[in-house]
């Protein structure tokens, strides 16, 4: 039988996740042909996946790729998909599933996805549940961001959020099939056909907003996309970047992230619109900072997230 699906996975210092990913597919590896690439990571895990592929006995589905260069997310991740087109002989599969290294998947999850996109030819991207090991599920369905969403973000109060609810980016959590705006990359999987209309992921993204921006490509170009909860796949949130781990006190937020936010809604967006994005977070996260200190109020943001903010979307500068 043909491997219909081509499954995309990037490392960076985190081979023991990968391990366990790999692992969780293995009863879907007749459908499946796996491609990990190491982003450079210098910690090991080339020796570490290698040898694991070897014990795990699943090279002849799993191939590895070692990037003597970390370029990013959707770098690695376009390089994984060109490295198994090569493979095939300039074949393309008929659907890529990008998974990220902390996530392994529930039995069946694969399947719920494949056969939702045999059954809705119209529909390009789908996404998994995504839900913590003991099946708490987590956000991984999204509206697109906005100047408006922006805004409820950083403001924080009830009458606001109440207002603007159909422009909050995280939408509640369903348990059916639902259309939506763009859904988490840690597993998302594509039609070939999107790829022919809008070109692979954007790599100029280091990490962070690649794939809400080729959701929204992929949406200019015609395609639906779906969340699919029946395809259950847990996620081990953080564990893979260290940014945004589940009971761990908030990390600064890195460089990249407000270098990928800016770069989706200049690209997507413009340059005013971009601003008055800007502006509108500013002010009503800046509203919030003040609220909570007087209502004393926990905080639970990133450290200086405001000055760092600041200083990259208004002060630094820029050719």
């Amino acid at each position: 039988m043909s491997r219909r699906i081509l499954v995309a996975i990037v490392n960076y210092r985190s081979a023991d996740l990968v391990l366990d990913c790999v692992r969780s597919l293995a009863s879907d590896s007749h459908l499946l042909s796996v491609v990990v690439v190491d982003n450079a990571s210098d910690d090991g895990s080339k020796e570490r996946l290698a040898q694991g592929f070897e014990t795990l006995k699943c090279t002849d589905w799993v191939d590895f790729v070692h990037l003597a260069h970390n370029g990013g997310f959707a770098h690695g991740n376009n390089a994984a998909i060109r490295h198994g087109i090569e493979r095939a002989g300039g074949k393309w599969p008929e659907f890529v599933w990008f998974l990220n290294p902390d996530t392994y998947v529930r039995p069946g999850a694969c399947t719920a996805l494949l056969d939702f996109l045999d059954a809705h030819p119209d529909v390009g991207i789908v996404g998994s549940r995504l839900e913590d090991p003991d099946e708490t599920g987590q956000a991984s369905r999204y509206r697109f961001p906005s100047i408006a969403s922006e805004f409820e973000a950083g403001f924080r109060l009830g009458l606001i959020s109440r207002l603007l609810s159909d422009r909050i980016v995280a939408t509640p959590l369903v348990d059916h099939d639902h259309e939506t705006g763009w859904v988490a990359g840690a597993s998302m999987m594509v039609r070939k056909a999107v790829f022919d209309d809008v070109g692979l992921m954007d790599d100029e993204y280091f990490l962070y907003f690649e794939e809400t921006d080729f959701c929204l490509a992929a949406k200019h170009a015609g395609w639906r996309c779906w969340y699919v909860p029946h395809s259950r796949v847990v996620h081990l949130v953080g564990q893979s970047t260290g940014v945004t781990v589940r009971n761990a006190p908030p990390q600064r937020l890195p460089r990249y992230w407000l270098a990928s936010r800016r770069r989706y809604f200049t690209k997507n967006h413009g340059r005013i619109a971009t601003l008055c994005a800007d502006i509108a977070w500013t002010v009503g996260y800046t509203t919030w900072r003040l609220r909570r200190r007087f209502q004393g109020k926990p905080d639970n943001d990133p450290p200086h997230l405001l000055k760092d903010f600041v200083q990259f979307n208004f002060l630094a500068r820029r050719s």
